[in-house]
């Protein structure tokens, strides 16, 4: 797979980019969803990837710079047709990697509770993510569960 860095506005993104900002608003009550939008990834504060298997739109995912020495993962997804096929480890890998180099020292991530959530959980677990209190401008809920990866010094 190929991970790039993306505009979210980029056509070939917008089916998947909107499906999984109305799964996560569907997925907890309103005002616990925290998923961006193609304008709000758009920032200048975050760098947007795609990772694509030729063609094929395999998975996006974001990292967003909180201070200079941290980051948050947002916007992971796999497409449907690569769930379970590497894609969100691809673009996570790539995350930690653009992270490192940035010389942060610590990466964060906010997630959802439900059982929509577990893949997802896997992953960051087994990418060695710990649950974390909350982080920004994020407070604890039933809703939403917090995690960190150590980067340590760079």
């Amino acid at each position: 797979m190929d991970v790039r860095v993306d505009d979210p506005n980029n056509p070939a993104l917008a089916d998947l980019l909107r499906a999984h900002v109305a799964e996560q608003h569907g997925n907890v009550p309103h005002g616990f969803a925290f998923a961006l939008d193609a304008d709000a990834l758009s920032g200048p504060d975050i760098t947007f990837l795609s990772a694509w298997d030729g063609d094929t739109l395999a998975g996006m995912g974001a990292l967003k710079q909180l201070d200079a020495t941290s980051g948050e993962v947002k916007s992971m997804r796999a497409a449907p047709d690569y769930l379970g096929k590497g894609a969100g480890l691809t673009v996570l890998d790539r995350i930690v990697a653009t992270a490192r180099a940035r010389g942060y020292r610590r990466l964060y991530l906010e997630t959802g509770t439900t059982a929509a959530y577990d893949a997802a959980l896997a992953l960051y677990r087994r990418a060695g993510f710990v649950s974390c209190p909350p982080f920004a401008d994020y407070a604890a809920s039933p809703h939403n569960q917090f995690f960190m990866l150590d980067l340590g010094e760079n």
